[in-house]
């Protein structure tokens, strides 16, 4: 399967076991991994989980991105938790090398690919409560905060907000508005 999804800035592909040692390495860097599940510092198995990826995306039960920026890979996103009307997203990291607006070009890319492609309502995701930067980040794009616990923040965005961000940062995105 091949599905690319492209903003100003920014290319988001489908990963390949061939990025399995970038992605270790994001995952096993300090500066990135704060708010991750830890993982082994083992390629062989970082290969293995994303052969068996490779299947549920086969099945449509989840799509894993590789975020490159003039063809340098500068980080990773994923949607994942299907439901009837819903999607979440996470495992969602940018390197050095990302862009200006990569935050904001590859949430829309993320947003655009699952309520136009996918046809999903809504999106739900957590943040850990003291990812302030992130919650920032998704409160400003108008992410509205529908629950706690004790470590994470549940939010809820639904296609109107995704509508309004597009309206808000078409300026410098290069992709066409949908109806």
């Amino acid at each position: 399967m091949s599905i690319e999804l492209k903003s100003r800035t920014i290319t988001m592909r489908l990963i390949e076991e061939e990025d399995a040692l970038f992605v270790l390495g994001l995952r096993l860097d300090s500066r990135y991994n704060k708010y991750l599940s830890q993982v082994e510092n083992d390629l062989q198995k970082q290969v293995q989980w994303i052969k068996d990826y490779k299947q549920e995306e086969e099945r449509a039960i989840q799509y894993y991105f590789v975020i490159e920026a003039d063809g340098n890979k500068c980080g990773t996103v994923r949607l994942y938790d299907f439901r009837q009307y819903s999607f979440c997203w996470g495992s969602w990291i940018l390197n050095e090398n990302k862009t200006r607006y990569a935050a904001v070009e590859s949430a829309l890319l993320v947003y655009r690919f699952g309520f136009e492609s996918l046809n999903f309502k809504r999106s739900h995701f957590d943040v850990r409560k003291d990812n302030t930067e992130v919650i920032s980040f998704h409160k400003k794009f108008g992410a509205l905060v529908i629950g706690q616990d004790d470590d994470n923040l549940y939010f809820n965005y639904g296609a109107e907000q995704y509508r309004a961000a597009v309206d808000k940062y078409k300026k410098f995105l290069q992709f066409p508005q949908s109806d």
